[in-house]
């Protein structure tokens, strides 16, 4: 089981969010490519960014501190991101800067069509962020929630081409209350990439929990507030993982 820190971004500081919401910001760090390299440095083999300003805009808002994050670890590990990112220009902007994978949310719901495209143009770089309320996609930053339910988007989009499924349950996300097991559980069994759990991993019990399930397709789980406010330790939570492989 991977475990990924999250360094999500506001303002060009290193920030958490309770349930999306914007204006239930804490700030971790004003120096996020130092807090990428902390990570690094804790044994992450892995970094997920989210750019929350781009998510809500629909456009790119925290590239200076993207590219401090790229320029100080993406010669030692992948990274990934999300937010903002609605066209093929923008991604292989990111991809030259040395990102190993873009990850596709609001846009792929409301034009799927992009999907296909961006697997075609970087093949095996696109991934899918899915966040869902009660199994019903939301977009637009979690302001809307649509008609759509995740199991039938993440089919459509496992056949487009996407390497793997984020997926995030709003409900969960910066509230400390533990993963949905269950709905990623029923998620990964669906289809035949990778699911990537987020939202509301807390505590050991947690890794644990994913560990018994890797075998369905849980193939790791991004960690945010719990390794921010020292619920979990990173570097103690990944031996962990690596040792019920």
């Amino acid at each position: 089981m991977l475990l990924i820190p999250a360094i999500d971004l506001k303002d060009g500081q290193c920030v958490r969010l309770k349930q999306g919401l914007m204006d239930q910001a804490t700030v971790f760090s004003d120096t996020p490519a130092q807090t990428a390299e902390h990570w690094f440095k804790q044994g992450a083999r892995r970094l997920h960014l989210v750019d929350l300003n781009g998510a809500f805009a629909g456009e790119p808002k925290n590239f200076p501190a993207i590219k401090e994050i790229l320029a100080a670890v993406a010669q030692h590990i992948p990274v990934q991101l999300g937010g903002g990112i609605r066209d093929l220009a923008t991604i292989e902007k990111y991809l030259d800067l040395g990102l190993t994978d873009v990850i596709i949310g609001t846009a792929a719901v409301k034009n799927p069509e992009f999907v296909r495209e961006a697997c075609k143009a970087f093949p095996g770089q696109i991934i899918v962020g899915l966040d869902a309320k009660e199994g019903m996609v939301a977009i637009d930053g979690w302001a809307t929630v649509t008609e759509h339910h995740v199991i039938d988007l993440a089919k459509q989009f496992e056949d487009d081409g996407v390497n793997s499924i984020i997926y995030t349950d709003i409900g969960r996300d910066g509230m400390m209350s533990g993963v949905n097991i269950d709905a990623t559980v029923k998620l990964a069994e669906s289809i035949k990439i990778p699911v990537i759990a987020s939202g509301g991993l807390t505590d050991l019990n947690d890794i644990r929990a994913l560990c018994a399930v890797e075998k369905s397709g849980v193939a790791g789980a991004i960690t945010g507030c719990a390794i921010y406010e020292g619920s979990i330790d990173f570097a103690e939570a990944q031996k962990l993982a690596d040792s019920l492989a």
